[in-house]
Parts: C-alpha cells; structure tokens; sequence
C-alpha cells in the first residue's frame, strides 16, 4: 500500500497516525480534573495568581504567555494566533481563512484542515491555539471579520468549528473558539454594547459556541464588546449563565487582548484568564498584584481563584500537554504535506456562479488575456504589508491578527502560465487595474479572464480608507470599470472574484460578454493551483456559497451600527431575512453550480420525535437528549451529468406554523458532501438531532419540540428544494 503512495502523502499518514483522538464526551473531562485538583494542592496563592495573568504584551515568545509555575512542571504556556496558521511562524503554512473552508462544505476535509493546523502548532510548541472564530457569525455582509468564521449560518458555522476543534484537538493543542459573542462588526467593537434578544441569541449566535463546547474546547475567548450593557469579559450572565451553566463549558475563559476593564467584575463574573496581562503599553495591569490584593481583601474569594486556575489546568491535562510537549519555537519548519489540504480547500470551496455556453473548463485556447492587479503576486513582496494590511496584488486572505505569513504564494498568472506553456497557449497580461490598455492587452484573445477583489479586516489597521469593516459592497479598485472594458474589447469573458464576502455583481451581470464567474473566494497561498484545477476542468467544482449574494446592499435590511446594536432583525440575517422579505437574491445561500449535472430522487423520512422540551442532564453544549437524533432523511443523489464531480445535498428544515413564535421560513438543518462519478448514485443521510427540530422557548428557557407538522426540503441550494417531505411531532 504505502510503495504507491507520494513521499509528502505517506509523511502526512504517518503524522496523521501520530495523533492523538481528540476528546470526546463528558467524561474526557473527568481524569483532567482529578489531575488538576492534585496539581491545585500544591499551589501557592501567588502560583495561583500567575497561572491566570499574563506576563504582559511582548513580554514572551508567544502573543499570550503566562509564567513557568516549577512546582507542578507547569510550563511557559505559550498562546498564538491563529484560526488559519501560527502567526509570524517562518516555517509554517497559511492555511485557507475558514470562509472558503465553509464554502466546501466538506466536514472530513475541514476536519484535516483542523488537524493539519494542530499539528503545526504542537511541532511549534505552541500549547494554545487562538481559533476557530464562528463569531461573528456574519450578520453584516460588509463585516470586517466574518471572513475568519465558516458562513451566515449557525448550523453551518457549528458544523464547521466543531470538527475544526475536533481536528485541532487531536493534535494534543488547546483549540480558543471565539470571539464571545456578539461581536458583529469592527466599528465601535471596544465601546458598543450588542443588545440581542434571548431567542436569537440562542438560536444565532450561541449556536456554534455550543457545538464547540459539545466538542470539548479547551477555551473560549470573551470579545471587546458589551452584551446588553455588560462587557463581554465580565458579564455573568453569557460567562456564567450561558456558558458555564446552561452550556456545561468545563474549560476556561481568556479575554480578548486588553478587553478586561476591571480586576473584581472580571473575576467574579467568570473570566479565568486575563490575556495578554496588561495593555498594550504595559501599564495597566488588573490581575497579577491587583488580584492578589482582591483575594486578600475578600473581594475576590480563594475558592473563586482556584476555580479559575482548575479550568485552565484541566484544559492542559485534558490535552495530555504535560508529558513530552515540545518546547516553544515559532521558527519551527514544520509543514509537511500540508499544502495539499490548503490547495484541496481552496479548489473545493471556488464556487461557480455563472457559465454560459459552457465557456468553462477552458480547452487549450489559441491565446488568453489577463487583466487586473490581482493576477499577479504583490511587487513589494508577499509578506510585505503587517498582518496582511493591504489589498495589493493576489488576494489570499484578509487582514488582522487572525492572518498569518505566507511561505510561498501562487499567483494565477504564476499557475495559468505554466499551464498555457504545456498547451502551447500564448498570454497576454495586464497587471493593472486601469482601463486604458485593456483593449489592447485582450485583442485577439479567445478568452479575457478579470480579476476583482473585495477586502476587509481588523479594525486596527486600515487599508485604502477603509477601516476593518466594508463601507459597500462594491468590487475595489474600479472591478466594475474593468470588466465593462474588458467586455467591450472581448466576446468571451470570465471574471474570477477573490473576495472576503459578498459584493454586488449587478453591473457585471449587465455585461453580455461576461459568459463566466468564478467565485474563488480566499485561496491563500495555492491561489493560483486551486483556480487551473476548475479553470481547466481538472475538477468540477463543487463550491457552495456560504452567505447570499443580493443584487443591492440595501436588499439585506441591515446596516452597521454608529453606537449600540440593538439586533432589530432577530432572527432575520441572510437568506432567512431574504425569505421574510420576499427578495430575490443574486445568488442565493448555498448555491454553486458544476460542470456535471445532479438529480434528486427518493426521499424518505422516519421520526420518533415527541413534542416537548429537552429534559436531560447537562453535558458540555448543553442538555445531554439534545444531541439524540430524533429523525433521519435520506435521498439518493445521481451523478447524471458527463463527468466526475461532487454535489452538497442541504437540508433545510421549516417549523410548525401553530404555537411556535415567527420563524424564519426555512433553516439549514444538514448538509451531505457526495463525490459521484458519472452515471453513479449516492445516499445522502441527514440525522436531525432534537436540537435540531426544536426552538427556544424564552418562557421556560429551554428548547421545545413544538407540536405539529415540520415541512423538510432537501436540494441544491436553499432556493433549490428539489425533495420535498414531512414529518409529525
């Protein structure tokens, strides 16, 4: 078996084979804490101080880092960004921002991703990894962050961050799930207060921090923001109420970089560590000493102190990370096969959103032209711009702590061009974003490929005016204007969009040349591989769009806000707000079109769900009869098109009409990945878990299985129901 298998693929089984199982159910915690109760008995008050504070910013190897505690071999903790790849690493990958790894919508291949990140962590020594960041969740299309979470969707966010832990877990690192919660835009992130309903709380945006905790995440990382007038760092009610309550979370809570305000409310009020220690000018320090006083002064008691430093001591046994972890290094090399799981995310989560006449997959054109900046690697230097803060040239990811170094980037000139030179193609580039010589560089092309770009970030750096958060959701650097030009001189064109979120494609679409779009997202590094793989029909492609793509910004009724959010639109963001409204959207939730074709047949539906609220005991993530399946759908899905491909199968569930307050007209409730050679069929399983098929009742505080008939759609799309079904509560 292994004599056939690549050198860089064998090396990634063995390390594969290397890793531990992440852990999993409630009782992974309970060896973690015998331990971590025997360690507690020998620590001292100030031990105990300084394994919840931080040494301060730029004080240690790491972005966090927390003193060496010698009495119970407690090392160096060393806490690092980040959701797609060891920041400021040399010898590490950038992986794919999880954006295009939910717009693969393949569970097994996020679940790699995770693993494969986990595994540079842990050859870093890097014992905290900070992600993944299912929040924001993306109620705004122009969020500055939302491209470092996995879609506009709870489900999808859940499923995604879920198995990314689970991957990262296995690894033997401590995965953060951040940021929490309600930290929905970059604008007035440090000073506005989310003030968000208990209902879509629930049911939107503690939806995927619960899936995490059901995954046994070793921490959660408290946001900037207030929640209902109370800073995220010190507010009981979503730490202790939410979290540690209701959710059964057994790890620990870290703050944001500098998001503590107080030494007493944070403590109290169930933050555990305090990162990075101090402000950023290394002045205020509210824990160390101030919490030692606290302590001393009964304002803080010592029972409150060892619960804080219990959590994050199990969180280390629970990761086995006290036997033979390796020191910190975040120079390492340690990147190994990695790269083929960035290029496989990056070409599987391109979403093909348009392709008229079968202009795609190119075959061996005479010549091809290509326009814009972004077809070509930044002139300054791939690592040029600090923490990816800028937009020029190739777009692989956005910008802010959560991005990472590249080691190598791909440009599409760099990949289309050796592929031309194999076919005999000839090329003409344009590496600008005028429109002055766009005709000339596209005159007798068979086709015009034009690269577009939207970007957006943290809201620390600002990049071409613009400061975290998009101001519209137009194309930059005049995309629009370059496409109408290069529509003008070429009958053929394609538009390739790498984008951090949806822009509006109206004026393209108005352009009767455009005879393709390709939606390739943020490929990092493989940027150019993973585009010739669809390009070139190497791969169908198989993308799915993760968020709706309206024809306007005003079609998502919704805009940031200039002080506190009140979250008027409840549970009405993306495509539940465009089912509401009755708008037609773009491109909708989940679409994403093939270069094979797909048939939908014979759905069936068994169910043992009872109507009623969940009754069982807590375990992490909640009730533990929340978990149980309650029913399972099937449908076969048929491969009857003329070449190999995959189809995402969704389904979408629709509520009982009578009893239940006003529900969104469908939900995303399962979503199956089939890869189909021609001809073939396949069984796509969705098993509905009472969670699944309840809401939250605000009277009870529970969820509840309401009595009646739930309405089950299964299709391509969330506007593609192409199997329709029942079932009876």
């Amino acid at each position: 078996m292994y004599a056939r298998l690549s050198a860089s693929a064998l090396l990634g089984l063995l390390s594969l084979a290397n890793a531990q199982s992440a852990p999993s159910g409630p009782e992974a915690w309970d060896d973690a804490y015998d331990k971590a109760n025997a360690a507690l008995a020998k620590l001292s008050q100030q031990d105990k101080v300084n394994i919840v504070t931080g040494v301060g910013w730029e004080k240690g190897p790491c972005v966090g880092n927390t003193p060496r505690i010698s009495s119970i071999n407690y090392p160096q903790l060393c806490l690092q960004d980040g959701p797609l790849g060891i920041r400021f690493g040399t010898g590490t990958n950038a992986f794919t921002p999880a954006i295009q790894a939910g717009s693969t919508w393949d569970v097994e291949l996020i679940r790699q991703r995770g693993a494969y990140l986990g595994a540079e962590a842990k050859g870093c020594g890097v014992h905290v990894i900070l992600g993944p960041a299912p929040g924001p969740l993306g109620k705004h299309p122009n969020g500055g962050r939302n491209w470092e979470g996995f879609g506009a969707d709870p489900y999808l966010q859940g499923v995604a961050a879920s198995v990314t832990i689970e991957g990262l877990q296995s690894a033997g690192v401590q995965s953060t799930v951040k940021h929490f919660i309600a930290n929905e835009q970059e604008q007035n992130r440090e000073t506005m207060s989310s003030n968000v309903d208990d209902r879509s709380m629930h049911e939107l945006y503690l939806w995927p921090f619960a899936e995490a905790v059901h995954s046994n995440v070793a921490a959660v990382m408290c946001s900037y923001n207030k929640v209902n007038g109370s800073w995220a760092c010190e507010n009981d009610k979503i730490l202790n109420g939410y979290l540690k309550n209701e959710l059964g979370f057994k790890g620990y809570v870290m703050s944001d970089w500098n998001a503590q305000h107080t030494t007493n409310g944070a403590a109290n009020n169930g933050m555990d560590m305090t990162m990075p220690g101090s402000d950023y000018n290394g002045r205020t320090v509210l824990w160390g000493p101030q919490l030692t006083s606290a302590v001393n002064n009964n304002q803080v008691s010592k029972n409150r102190l060892d619960d804080m430093v219990r959590r994050i001591l199990a969180s280390w046994y629970l990761l086995g990370q006290d036997k033979g972890y390796p020191n910190i290094n975040i120079k390492a090399n340690v990147q190994s096969n990695h790269k083929e799981n960035i290029r496989a995310v990056a070409r599987d989560g391109i979403v093909l959103l348009k392709n008229d006449n079968g202009i795609l997959p190119l075959q061996k054109p005479k010549k091809i032209a290509l326009v814009g900046s972004a077809a070509v690697v930044n002139p300054k230097g791939i690592n040029s711009c600090v923490d990816r803060g800028c937009n020029t040239g190739a777009l692989g990811m956005g910008w802010g702590s959560g991005t990472t170094e590249y080691p190598y980037f791909v440009a599409p000139y760099d990949a289309i061009r050796a592929r031309a030179q194999s076919d005999g193609t000839q090329i003409s580039l344009q590496d600008s974003d005028s429109t002055n010589n766009v005709q000339s560089t596209v005159q007798g092309a068979d086709v015009a490929i034009v690269f577009i770009t939207a970007d957006s970030g943290e809201g620390y750096i600002k990049v071409e005016g613009v400061n975290g958060d998009r101001p519209n959701l137009d194309p930059w650097h005049n995309g629009n204007d370059l496409v109408k030009a290069a529509a003008q001189a070429s009958k053929n064109v394609i538009v390739v969009v790498h984008s951090v979120g949806p822009i509006v494609l109206e004026t393209i679409l108005a352009q009767p040349n455009v005879k393709a779009i390709v939606w390739a997202g943020l490929p990092s590094q493989e940027n150019g591989n993973a585009l010739v793989d669809v390009l070139y029909g190497l791969v169908s492609p198989s993308g799915k769009l993760p968020y709706t793509i309206g024809k306007s910004m005003s079609d998502y009724g919704i805009q940031l806000a200039s002080g506190n959010d009140d979250f008027k639109e409840g549970l009405f963001i993306d495509y539940r707000h465009f089912d509401k409204a009755g708008i037609a959207p773009r491109y909708e939730f989940g679409f994403g079109l093939s270069y094979t074709n797909f048939t939908y047949s014979d759905i069936t539906i068994t169910s043992t769900a009872k109507a009623g609220a969940a009754s069982g005991a807590t375990v992490p993530g909640g009730r533990a009869d929340l978990f149980e399946t309650v029913a399972t759908v099937t449908a076969t899905i048929t491969n009857s098109g003329g070449v190999e491909g995959a189809e995402v199968a969704q389904l979408y569930l629709t509520l009982p009409t009578s009893g239940v307050p006003e529900t969104p007209t469908r939900q995303l409730r399962g979503f199956a990945k089939l890869k189909l050679a021609p001809g073939a069929k396949g069984t796509a399983t969705f098993n509905l878990r009472r969670k699944d098929v309840s809401y939250w009742d605000t009277r009870t505080q529970n969820w509840v299985i309401p009595a009646g008939v739930f309405g089950v759609g299964v299709g391509a799309s969330s506007r593609d129901l192409r199997l329709n079904g029942s079932f009876t509560a």
